[in-house]
């Protein structure tokens, strides 16, 4: 049988179907993620959630609730409360670093007390696409509109703050509060993404496309369409891939993703102004939000 005809007959099976279905739903959610952690220049924050999941595993496995749950509520506590350390970029970074060295050494010490497995907690870790549930299906769906619905919602204010955060405060945009939502979106697309690709790979979905079109794109719009379009093509060229030669697809994804972000890079700068000058030169700032 060639390799084509097997991924015919593997697409029929439902666990292959929901892993593709899943990778399609997550193409148009983490991608755009991926822009708000490089547009931040927040890259620690996908280590620190990754262990803060792992913290949330270890407890569910430990309680007896679901695990992936516990991990996307962790994060999504943790994206929450470390926003009001993030006075700015730098502290941002810092406050992830040590969210992360506290997380790792709290699930490290329950595993060890517990004597729960540790096998099934760092097995997420690594990723299982073909053990994708009903119930990520539904998250990954959430994420899929709501990351997407977010940069339509607050466009404008989005640009200042990717471009200047101190200029988004003058401007008047909710700084805090919108800090507040996008660690929190950040956070939860990382643990959302762990059944996929794992968190140690959860790059391949995130940032790497947003690298790529950042290079493409010339206005946050454009950064984030291009982001979502460069996530559907890798993600279901690599998980075909990873079906008609029977490869890891976590691997495949990210090597395909970095290929594309490499290409983009090798493509030379247009010599026109960036959506960062755009959006502090554009006449159109926002006016102050209200406070009521």
């Amino acid at each position: 049988m060639s390799a084509w005809g097997q991924v015919g007959d593997l697409l029929q099976l439902v666990p292959v179907q929901r892993a593709g279905v899943g990778l399609l739903l997550a193409a148009f959610g983490l991608p755009v993620v991926g822009v708000v952690i490089v547009g931040l220049d927040i890259m620690p924050v996908r280590f620190a959630m990754m262990h803060v999941a792992l913290l949330g595993i270890a407890v569910g496995q430990l309680v007896g609730l679901d695990p992936v749950v516990c991990g996307l509520v962790a994060c999504a506590l943790a994206g929450a409360g470390v926003a009001p350390l993030a006075r700015t970029a730098d502290g941002l970074s810092g406050a992830m670093g040590l969210l992360m060295s506290l997380a790792i050494a709290a699930a490290l010490l329950m595993l060890a007390l517990s004597g729960v497995n540790a096998n099934g907690a760092f097995a997420l870790l690594w990723g299982s696409i073909l053990a994708v549930r009903p119930s990520d299906l539904v998250v990954l769906g959430v994420l899929a509109v709501a990351v997407p619905g977010v940069f339509v919602w607050r466009r404008r204010e989005l640009a200042l703050l990717l471009h200047d955060r101190e200029l988004a405060w003058c401007s008047g945009v909710a700084v805090q509060r919108l800090t507040v939502v996008l660690l929190v979106l950040v956070a939860v697309s990382v643990a959302g993404a762990i059944r996929l690709t794992g968190a140690l790979l959860v790059d391949a979905l995130t940032l790497l496309p947003a690298l790529a079109a950042r290079r493409l794109g010339r206005s946050l719009v454009s950064i984030t369409l291009w982001a979502i379009g460069i996530g559907v093509v890798v993600n279901v060229v690599g998980f075909v891939i990873s079906l008609a030669w029977d490869l890891p697809p976590g691997p495949v994804l990210v090597l395909a993703a970095g290929a594309v972000a490499l290409a983009a890079h090798l493509i030379p700068e247009r010599r026109t102004s960036s959506w960062r000058t755009s959006a502090s030169a554009s006449p159109s700032v926002p006016s102050p939000p209200s406070l009521h």
